[in-house]
């Protein structure tokens, strides 16, 4: 008979997350009114947040969606070339600053890949998205900290 040995709490713990896509399109006018309309057209998906970095040749679309099965359908419906990663959704609540948050990752020696805001704030407060080198460990951290991290099922 085998024994179960326990896993260590981060790697059991998980914490909410969401799934951003990031669009690869032409850096030419209008491709970004473009995407964005697919979206407005869609009744099964809606953005919740973007971030765009630009190149001469291309743009790169963070977007986050509020369902990424149907993000995942509709842009490969419209031939859209994309790559996808989990997030972490950080609510900035009252004495949960940005600095804060910064400061406790760093204690953790995680690096911030990249953040951006969000376009909503379900309970008053900004939000931002975070991407890290550990999202599992990040999360921990921050809840231990009293932050609140949003999922999928709490996007509008």
């Amino acid at each position: 008979m085998s024994q179960m040995v326990p896993r260590p709490i981060a790697e059991s713990f998980a914490p909410p997350s969401v799934r951003q896509f990031s669009v690869f399109l032409d850096n030419r006018v209008g491709k970004l009114l473009e995407l964005v309309e697919v979206f407005d057209n869609a009744s099964t998906v809606h953005l919740c947040g973007f971030s765009v970095m630009e190149s001469s040749d291309y743009a790169v679309v963070r977007i986050i969606p509020n369902n990424a099965d149907a993000a995942r359908a509709l842009l490969r419906e419209n031939n859209l070339a994309f790559a996808e990663v989990d997030l972490l959704i950080v609510e900035l609540s009252e004495g949960q600053t940005l600095s804060s948050m910064c400061l406790y990752l760093l204690g953790a020696e995680l690096s911030i890949r990249f953040a951006y805001p969000l376009m909503l704030k379900p309970n008053g407060s900004p939000t931002i998205a975070l991407a890290v080198d550990d999202h599992v460990l990040a999360g921990t951290i921050l809840r231990q900290k009293n932050f609140h991290l949003l999922g999928e099922a709490e996007l509008p």
